[in-house]
């Protein structure tokens, strides 16, 4: 296809002059595919079209929420019907008991939930939930997975196996990641390390990391986890936000036989609208204001409009849609496979989500994902951008396979994928 982008350019000039770089989240920017943003005018289901009239089958699907597509018309309905009867009230509804029953009959950890707005919120609130349960201020996480900009979790490693966070991010102090160990991803002996001191109050992890690419578990490690911190007294922590409801009925926790004393969850919660959540146990979530000790609140948090559009989409989520899910992700990750041919590729995947690594060996952690050739990748997605085909612009982000897919968007993807291999090198 000819991109041509005469009015996102005049919009881009606009937004930066009212907007941080242009954006609202930086990713978006898509400077590290060295390119300018794509404006979005509309989508429907895979068909993503932006303001100069070029179209894309969408591979991105907002980052994960949009499992059944974009503009499902259920969830069109559910929204309209929600709206008609007023947009948000400050008090309880009916729905969010609904949805609160839904996910609790899902999610093996789940007894009861917080709604909240964003993951990011989730991701901060349960973790001062398990500091006040276990009396203790150290936090554990692994380099490479993301829980959202909480300070306390924008960490980066330092040397050694297991090492005080350090300030990831301008304006974050010291002392804000002082409590927090920043582990490799898939390393045991680094775990044993971080959990010996027998202080740490939480281990939270992505089960399927897929904020540096998708690096799943090695085989035993999420049990291994389990068993550790269960030995040392500290609470487990699923960051389910991407994994959740996308990989299984369950989450992550259901397909890996692994049940975190804690999730955290967002994304395809929502349907599409700002939601997010964290469970627990009963025993847990009482220590929450009101009944007990550890405050959070939220003016949105369980808007109508997002509970109504996450109930629905959930609902359409039976054993058939996860079948049709994982027929469209192993058609996809085989294709790029093929399209690769014996070039320095490897492609990962689980039902829902597919990365294409720019390595010429297997990535198991972050490190191997930071060694990735980002600069072909960059190539590679502007190919793919040149065809009609929109892929994360990042090497450390993943597809997000939806039941909108259908094989001739997939055939599409891979004969384009095919090209702009060609272009990359």
């Amino acid at each position: 296809m000819s991109l041509t982008d005469a009015r996102s350019a005049e919009l881009y000039a606009r937004a930066r002059r009212v907007l941080p770089g242009g954006v609202n989240s930086p990713v978006r920017a898509m400077r590290s595919i060295g390119r300018d943003p794509l404006f979005v005018e509309r989508a429907t289901g895979v068909d993503l079209v932006d303001v100069d009239g070029n179209r894309f089958i969408d591979w991105v699907g907002s980052w994960g929420p949009l499992i059944h597509g974009h503009a499902h018309p259920k969830i069109l309905e559910a929204v309209h019907a929600a709206a008609e009867a007023g947009t948000t009230f400050g008090a309880p509804t009916m729905v969010e008991v609904e949805l609160a029953e839904e996910i609790a009959s899902r999610v093996p950890s789940v007894e009861m939930i917080r709604m909240t707005s964003s993951g990011t919120e989730a991701s901060m609130s349960a973790i001062r939930l398990a500091r006040a349960a276990t009396g203790r201020e150290k936090v554990v996480k692994f380099a490479g997975h993301y829980h959202g900009h909480v300070d306390g979790l924008l960490a980066d490693a330092g040397s050694g196996l297991a090492t005080q966070g350090i300030p990831a991010s301008a304006g974050v102090l010291a002392s804000a990641t002082a409590a927090t160990v920043v582990v490799p991803w898939n390393d045991e002996e680094a775990v044993r390390e971080a959990l010996s001191g027998d202080d740490v109050a939480v281990l939270i992890v992505e089960p399927y990391p897929a904020n540096m690419g998708l690096v799943p578990p090695q085989d035993g490690f999420l049990q291994f986890l389990r068993e550790q911190t269960e030995a040392h007294g500290t609470l487990l922590a699923f960051d389910e936000v991407i994994s959740g409801f996308r990989v299984g009925p369950g989450g992550a926790q259901e397909r890996e036989d692994v049940t975190p004393d804690m999730t955290v969850m967002g994304k395809i919660l929502g349907g599409g609208l700002p939601a997010a959540a964290f469970g627990a146990s009963r025993e847990l979530m009482e220590r929450l204001a009101p009944l007990g000790d550890v405050y959070q609140a939220g003016t949105l948090s369980g808007n109508p409009l997002a509970v109504h559009a996450g109930l629905t989409s959930l609902r359409m989520l039976d054993d058939d849609a996860y079948l049709r899910l994982n027929e469209t992700t192993t058609a996809l990750a085989t294709g790029l496979r093929e399209a690769a041919g014996d070039r320095p590729v490897e492609v990962v995947s689980v039902t829902g989500l597919v990365t294409v690594f720019f390595s010429a060996t297997p990535v198991r952690n972050y490190d191997d994902a930071k060694a990735c050739d980002t600069e072909a990748y960059a190539r590679w997605c502007r190919g793919l951008l040149a065809r009609g085909i929109y892929a994360p612009p990042s090497q450390f982000e993943a597809l997000f396979v939806s039941l909108a897919h259908e094989p001739e968007h997939v055939a599409q993807t891979v004969e384009a994928a095919a090209a702009a291999f060609e272009s990359a090198w």
